[in-house]
Parts: structure tokens; sequence; C-alpha cells
């Protein structure tokens, strides 16, 4: 630890000491909307140096004075050149305009930057609307499988609408909907998008969540940036769809104060079914029933000068039903989030800003089955409230960000209940954990040369859930060295340390929302992970860009659930159901872009490996992870044809999910008994899939738009199963057997057409 510091003394006694002249600014879109990670080449006396801005599009330097020669370079954006002379202290605001070049043949959006972007230590930024022709089931953008196309994140399949990144589970994934976690994050089977794209600004993607402001899980950070800029007018926008539709209201209250309202509803039940039941002999489809509905809210209103306020909500609700009168079954489920989060942003001086913010969020799930005279219901929820400060500043003009956060976690893990027309009630599962959590952070970016800065930062957890023997205190350090060698080239190398309090437990290996969530209480341990990972940037031309990287993570403390929804033979703790274990992953990732242009789009690859070790499991020997996919490819392409016309494609290939198999049968007693080898020794069939859309445009101005999406999922019709069912047949004499394989599939090509509208 003295090393440490004495490290930080003299790389900071380095920065302290620098003098010259000051030279500051903010690079905006001409939307004025904030540009980071925009490339200011200095040219000075001969010297020649460069920043790049932060997350609020500023940047800051030293130089001596002289004749000054500024490029500011952004993807996407028209390169913009300076020249004065310095002969003092200059702050500068620099606004940039999109590339002419598209102007020709594509209406500039509301939003100027690239629809991707690579930012400091393999960050990605999106911005959404740029994606919008991008082939999707209901003609909007999916935020999940839009990340499914990025290195480092395996592609989850059919049926299923998590993330797996960097060999890690679904829980340890967070999504923050204007810095409030969600917990339920999918709804059913993966098929429709979680989130109304059209009231998110911006999505940020952090495959390491390698920023200490952020913290709570072992893999990536997700942000979604709801509008953030006072609306000027009243805007209506939406899409109208076969199985769904959505509308966004952005609407004025005064000079300083606007709201933008956002809904989506499926109409499945109500159009959908009645048509497939009015063509179908078979009657099945009538006992399902599903729908859901989502809401979101964001209020922003300036209260001072230096003082705003902005409150961001979201509501969503999902039911299933299903019921089959052969078997006599009745099922009812029901799933939904809530939360909703007031922000004071206020300027507390020209370098320092203040942010503090509360929030509650909540997911809840329910599970109810009637079969015969026996009911069975099953539920779970888990509750956040919370606190975050977080106040950024300038120390010698080096960018700092520290904060306080305080969260309450309630959680309800799996409450049981069943009954019987016969008998009198089962005893009642009911485990509820409370617990707190604590946490301060600091992050600093010191530039150490022209050449050289960092992001180091320290993140303090303390959590509590009751006794002695259930609290943590955790120091987590995170660091990201960036070197650049000039503006065209970009290295960077980084580790981080995460801890995990609250684990997602899986019930199914289809994306049916039975999982529930577990606090560490009872003696079970937090989850803990170490990462370290290199990559390079690097601009080939204007239009074109690449990056390459590797990684490697060894995580501890991981948990496997090996049951199903429920025990139904015993009632017991979950601290006895639960299989604790260690595992590690690495890999290779690569990604090609091009932003600019007629055509554009990316081209990722990541070759990876995820290992886990059990002592319950496989002999304790270590086996493959359930989502180890060695290979993932991804292509995706946009291309504007004319001013009425663009197309999209996604081609897609990754391997085959991991499961078990058995190796051999034999009888006993004349019953065919099956016999395993190893854990997930088998492995599915390479997913492959190809998705186009095409968009035709009515109109398209930046304030009016009407077009209509053709999208054709899977269009070659390629089978792709979810799960595979094993058919036993025995022979008559009874001395052999006879075992098929059944694949089951979600759907095979899906077409569909949508209307989106902006008025």
């Amino acid at each position: 630890m003295k090393l440490v510091i004495l490290f930080f003394l003299l790389c900071f006694s380095n920065l302290f000491g620098q003098s010259g002249i000051k030279i500051s600014g903010k690079v905006k879109s001409n939307e004025g909307l904030s540009l980071s990670g925009v490339i200011v080449a200095f040219d000075i006396n001969g010297n020649s140096s460069h920043e790049v801005t932060d997350s609020l599009g500023v940047f800051s330097a030293n130089l001596k004075s002289g004749l000054l020669r500024l490029a500011i370079n952004h993807f996407g954006c028209i390169e913009k050149e300076l020249s004065f002379t310095l002969k003092k202290d200059t702050i500068l605001s620099i606004e940039l305009e999109k590339d002419r070049l598209l102007l020709k043949e594509v209406v500039v959006s509301n939003n100027k930057k690239s629809s991707i972007t690579a930012l400091s230590g393999g960050k990605l930024s999106f911005n959404l609307k740029e994606l919008s022709s991008l082939p999707t089931i209901l003609g909007t953008t999916d935020i999940i499988k839009l990340l499914q196309l990025t290195p480092g994140v395996q592609n989850s399949g059919d049926a299923n609408g998590y993330l797996y990144v960097r060999g890690g589970d679904p829980g340890h994934n967070s999504i923050l909907y204007g810095g409030t976690p969600i917990y339920g994050m999918s709804h059913l089977l993966g098929v429709f998008p979680f989130y109304n794209t059209d009231h998110i600004q911006e999505v940020e993607f952090d495959k390491s969540s390698s920023n200490a402001k952020y913290g709570g899980r072992l893999s990536s950070t997700t942000l979604l940036i709801p509008n953030k800029k006072t609306p000027s007018q009243f805007t209506v926008q939406g899409n109208v769809g076969l199985l769904a539709s959505q509308m966004t209201l952005a609407v004025p209250l005064g000079k300083k104060s606007g709201l933008f309202i956002s809904g989506r509803k499926t109409y499945i039940d109500e159009i959908v079914v009645p048509i497939v039941n009015s063509f179908s002999k078979n009657n099945d489809v009538q006992n399902m029933k599903y729908d859901f509905s989502d809401g979101n809210l964001t209020f922003i209103t300036e209260v001072s000068k230096n003082n705003s306020l902005v409150v961001d909500a979201f509501v969503s609700a999902d039911k299933l039903k299903i019921e089959d009168s052969n078997i006599s079954l009745k099922t009812g489920l029901k799933w939904g989030n809530f939360s909703v989060s007031p922000t004071l942003i206020s300027k507390l001086s020209s370098k320092t800003t203040m942010s503090n913010a509360v929030y509650f969020t909540k997911y809840t799930n329910n599970l109810d089955m009637q079969q015969a005279t026996v009911q069975m219901g099953i539920s779970s929820y888990v509750q956040d409230f919370g606190f975050a400060n977080s106040v950024r500043f300038r120390v010698k003009e080096i960018p700092f960000e520290s904060g306080l956060q305080y969260t309450f976690h309630k959680l309800q893990p799996q409450k049981i209940q069943i009954t019987s027309q016969i008998a009198t009630a089962i005893e009642e599962q009911n485990n509820l954990i409370k617990a707190n959590e604590l946490a301060v952070f600091a992050t600093a970016k010191p530039k150490f040369s022209d050449y050289f800065n960092a992001e180091l930062g320290l993140r303090i957890n303390y959590y509590s859930s009751g006794s002695k023997s259930n609290s943590y205190l955790h120091f987590q350090p995170r660091m990201v060295l960036n070197y650049y060698p000039n503006k065209k080239f970009s290295f960077y190398t980084s580790y981080n340390r995460q801890n995990q309090y609250l684990s997602l437990i899986t019930t199914s290996s289809v994306g049916i929302p039975t999982d529930f969530w577990i606090a560490s209480s009872d003696g079970i341990s937090p989850q803990t992970s170490d990462e370290f990972s290199i990559g390079s940037n690097q601009t080939i031309s204007k239009n074109i860009a690449t990056s390459f990287g590797g990684f490697y993570r060894s995580m501890k403390n991981l948990l496997e659930y090996p049951y199903g929804v429920a025990q139904f033979n015993e009632m017991s703790t979950l601290k006895n159901d639960l299989l604790v274990g260690k595992g590690k992953a690495y890999g290779l990732e690569m990604m090609l872009r091009k932003n600019n242009g007629k055509f554009k789009g990316w081209l990722s690859y990541t070759l990876s490996r995820s290992n886990r070790n059990f002592e319950e499991i496989n002999d304790g020997n270590t086996y493959f992870a359930k989502y180890d996919r060695r290979h993932n490819l991804s292509l995706v392409g946009m291309y504007d044809l004319n001013l009425k016309w663009n197309f999209g494609v996604t081609q897609i290939f990754s391997s085959g999910n991991r499961f078990t198999m058995p190796t051999s049968w034999y009888f006993i007693n004349n019953n065919p008994v099956k016999e395993y080898s190893e854990y997930n020794n088998a492995q599915m069939p390479n997913y492959i899939r190809t998705d186009l859309s095409a968009n035709y445009f009515f109109i398209k101005s930046s304030k009016k738009e009407s077009a209509l999406n053709f999208s054709i999922y899977n269009t070659f019709n390629i089978e792709n199963p979810i799960y595979v069912v094993l058919n036993v047949k025995v022979n008559e004499d009874k001395q052999s057997v006879v075992v098929e394989t059944e694949k089951k599939y979600l759907y095979k090509i899906l077409p569909s057409v949508s209307w989106r509208f902006k008025f």
C-alpha cells in the first residue's frame, strides 16, 4: 500500500508542477449535446500534442505562448480547424456539425453522434437513433440484442433476453436506467425489446465496469441515458407494429421545464390470437394468453440558474396465463418493475458540479399453479431504496469525481405456499432478507504526459445483513491506463476488482421469468471477480476504425441452484440448496467499424472460453460453463440508398450452448437408467441467423417522419433449437434402448411490418 501511495504522489507531483498558459473548452454538437471522445490536437511552435474530451465534452491543456493551430476531430462530424495566437488563459466553446457528405442522402437526426463510438478502456457508446435501420422483430431497436452484436458479449440465442458478458452469468450485469438499477431485465422469452428506445437518448456499455462510481456486479454496466434536454416544442413519435405499439410525447412546460412520456402495449390477446384461432383447428392456443405494457417518464426543470431537477420513472407489467384441460392445469405468471428517481444537479462553480439523487426500485414475480386439487404459489421480489451523491471537480486541471452511495435492500427470494383441498395447508417457506450497503468512491483522470493518461479509481464497500458474520468491507481498485502515440492510435490496459452482494438465481434455461434474487446472508459470501484486459483502437481512415483486445477474469463464490422453480419434496433453506464454486474466463476480441458514408456498420468477433469448478458438480473437476460459446461472430450493415430507402442486415454465427447429455443406458429391474460422464459434455448446434430490414420514408425531416419498416427475422429459416428433449424407446425384449433427440424451437422465420412516425 505504501508503494501505491508513493506512486500516486510521484505522479501527481509531476502534474502539479506543470506550468504554462491554460487552454480549455467544451465540444458540443450543433444541437447542444456534449461530445465525449473528441480528439483535440494542438500544434504550437512546432510542438504537437492532443487531448480527448471527457464524458462532459470538456478538455484542457497547458501550453506555451505562440501561434496555435487546433484540429478537432470526431467520428461522424466535420473536422474543425482553428488558428490564433495564444497569449493568455483561454476558454473555448466549440460546435461540430455532422459530415456534409451524409446530408446529401440522410437528414440529420436530433443527436449528431456516430451510431457507435469506442470510448476509453474499451467502452462503447451507442446512438440509438442512428441504429434505427437495423433489423428487429417489432421494427424498434432492441438494446439487449444490439449489445449482443458487440465483442465480448455472448449471443444468448432465441427464447432468452439476458446478457452474458466475458464469461459471466446473466446476474453479473448491471442495467441502470437514469442511474437506478433495474432487476427485471426482459419480457417473455426475450421476444420484445425491454425498453422504449424512443425515450433513450444514448447507451453507454462498459464490459468491465471500470468506473469506480458503479459497483455491485462482476461483469458489465449498461447506462440507459434518457432524454435530458428540455423539449423546445411539442412532438409525438412512435411505432405501430403487428404485435405491439409504442408512443413518446415531448411536452414543453414553459421555457425552463419539459416532460417526456412514453408507453408501449401489446395486443396479442385482443387481435393476434383470435385471428390465429379462426384459421387453426388446434384449440391449444386459446388456452395461452400473454400481455405486457410499460411506461417511461422524464421530467426536467430548471429550479434556478445553477440548479436543475430531473425525475426519471419506469414501470412495466407482464402477464402470462396457460390452461390445459387435459391435465387439469391452470398456470398464471406475473412479473413487473417500478422505479422512480428524482435527481438534483447543481453547478457549484465553473469547475465543480454536484448531483444528489434518491431512488426506489422494485422487481416482483408471482407464479400460481393449480392442478386438480393442489394449488401452489411461488413469489419473490427485490427492492432498493437508495441515495447517490456525486461531485465532479478539478484539482490542478485533473478531473476528479467522488461521492457517497447508500442502499437499503429488501428481498424475498422464494416464498412458497402449497395448499390442498383434501389436506390442510402445507407449511409456508418464507425467507425475507434485509441488508444495508454503503459505498464511497473516487476517480481521478490524471495526465502524465501528452501521450499518456489514466483513469484511477477506488470504491470502498461496506455491506451488512444483520449479524457480524454477514458484514463485509471490500476495497475495489479500478485502473485504466491509456497511451496515445498519435491521434490515430491508442492503447489501453486495465485492472478491475468487483464484489457482488445480490445474486440472480436462474431456474430455467429459457427466458421464463421465474428466476429470483438472493442477497449475501446466512453464510452466503459475496461473489468476487478480478479482471485484466488490454487493447488498442486504431483510426484507419476518416471513416474506418478498428479495435483489438484481450481479457482474463477469475471469479470466486459463484452460485448454482441445482433445482427448478421449487423443491416439491422438502422445504429447506436456500443456504443448503445453493452450491458455491469458482470460475474463470478469458478471450480475444476484435471490432471493425465504418461510421460514415452511405454504407455503415461493423464486424465483431470474440474467441473466448469460460470454465466452472464446483465440488458437488462433475466430481469436483473443472467443466465448461453453460454459456461457454467459443466463437461469436456478428456482421452489421446499414445502407442509405436514397432519401426514400435505407436497408439493414445482421448476420450472426456463434457456437452452441453447453448442456449435459447421458453417455450410456442400462437396465435395473427392467427399467432403463441413464448414466452421465461429464457435466455439460454436449453442445447445441451452432447458432446461425440472418436478419434483413428495409425502411421506406414517406416523410423525413428533423421535425417530421413517417416510414414503413419491413423486417425478416431469421431470413433463411434456419433451425436454431432452444433445448433438446431425449425420447427413450425400449425394445420389446427390453434388452436395449433407442435414444432419439428431439430439438425444440421457439420460432423460425419471422417477418414483421411496422409504421414509424414523428410529428
